[in-house]
């Protein structure tokens, strides 16, 4: 039951608007499919790895009521590879048409990018699959929480960030939330399920408390993130840039959060379920060594992955030869620093909080559940006695 209510809440949270309209006027565009057809290079000029001007290109339309028609239009280059796209014949590309006031035809075609969406369907559709052939059930519980997640970041989180939400708070809701739906829907509502819960939440409000002591500390203004400034000159100059960083912290951290909470935890239900009779201390004591063992490759998973993200910023520096203390004083690579280190702090303490939480809630259960059982056994030798008796 509490799957189809997942189902039915991220569908509907993926029909939900988010209130900011599109630059161009409703029903006067539509996106279609394009072959390019050929390609006219002769005003772009090549200024070593960069390409200024403009390409002229003629494309075929592939989708949509206008298939099969050929435009010419232009694909401007500024320069900048991280933005400019290059086609060359048999590409496919994304192209948004301007229609006409009547809707009966195309007034103009706007070269967007190449195509994607197919390989992204693809590529979902094959993920999805894996994941259901594998884990069955439990994986087509993960699906829909994956779905959730993504249907509650683009279509609450960010949204209400850009209509003025405090982000820190909005996204200790959200994740809060996301950290609710996820575990008790993989892990159902059971003792296990909370110990995973509250193991989560406490490492994500360590996050969050650290995450805004340090990027205070290390006065970062939140300009490092691609496009962050960007939104100032769009109109949201009332968002706060170092609060959207320090929320991007212990969102970016609390799957990861959730993971070892969830890993810790089972092996303690593990435990309880092998050794009923095991003691409060010594199962905290298991699932303190059981933290230990996940904490030390969960933390390098993190600096592996954040790192990741800035291998060309660090080539950059090297290749200059910049002194490494020039290098970790850099607000780029600081600004990195506070993220791995947070996050792995977080985790860290994700450990301990999951084991106390697993060592009263998990013995507790079974002692009342071994007390149960004891008490019915002695009521049926009681009513054996009598019958004996009599």
């Amino acid at each position: 039951m509490f799957v189809v209510a997942v189902c039915l809440i991220s569908l509907g949270l993926f029909l939900l608007p988010t209130g900011f309209d599109s630059i161009y006027p409703k029903g006067m565009s539509m996106w279609a499919r394009a072959r390019i057809i050929s390609v006219d290079n002769t005003t772009v000029k090549t200024i070593g790895p960069s390409k200024h001007g403009s390409q002229q290109i003629e494309l075929l339309l592939l989708n949509t009521p206008f298939r099969g028609r050929h435009f010419f239009t232009w694909n401007n280059l500024l320069g900048k590879k991280e933005l400019d796209k290059w086609f060359t014949p048999g590409d496919t590309a994304f192209v948004v048409l301007d229609l006409s006031p009547d809707r009966s035809d195309v007034q103009y075609a706007n070269v967007m990018d190449h195509y994607r969406i197919d390989g992204i369907v693809i590529i979902f559709v094959l993920f999805a699959g894996s994941l259901l052939w594998f884990a069955g059930w439990t994986g087509l519980k993960a699906m829909v929480s994956f779905l959730f997640s993504a249907a509650l970041i683009v279509k609450v989180l960010l949204p209400l960030m850009l209509h003025g939400w405090n982000p820190l708070l909005i996204t200790l809701f959200v994740v809060t939330l996301l950290t609710f739906v996820i575990i008790f829907l993989v892990g159902g509502f059971t003792r296990h399920g909370m110990v995973s819960f509250l193991g989560s939440m406490g490492g994500v409000i360590v996050t969050t408390l650290l995450s805004i002591i340090f990027t205070s500390a290390f006065r970062i203004h939140g300009a490092v993130r691609p496009f962050a400034e960007s939104l100032l000159y769009m109109g949201f100059d009332t968002l706060s840039l170092p609060q959207l960083f320090m929320s991007g912290i212990f969102l970016a951290s609390s799957g990861a959060v959730m993971d070892l909470s969830m890993d810790i935890a089972s092996a303690m239900t593990e435990i309880v379920h092998k050794h009923p009779a095991i003691s409060r201390k010594d199962l905290i004591q298991s699932g303190f060594r059981v933290g230990r063992h996940v904490v030390g490759t969960m933390t390098t998973t993190l600096l592996l992955a954040y790192t990741g993200g800035y291998t060309a910023l660090l080539m950059t520096f090297i290749a200059q030869g910049i002194p490494l203390a020039n290098i970790l004083n850099s607000i780029y690579v600081a600004s990195e620093i506070v993220h791995t280190m947070v996050g792995s702090f977080g985790l860290v303490m994700v450990a301990p909080i999951t084991a106390l939480a697993g060592g009263l809630l998990l013995q507790h259960g079974e002692r009342a559940e071994r007390t149960a059982v004891n008490d019915i056994a002695d009521s049926r030798e009681l009513m054996t006695v009598r019958v004996i008796s009599q």
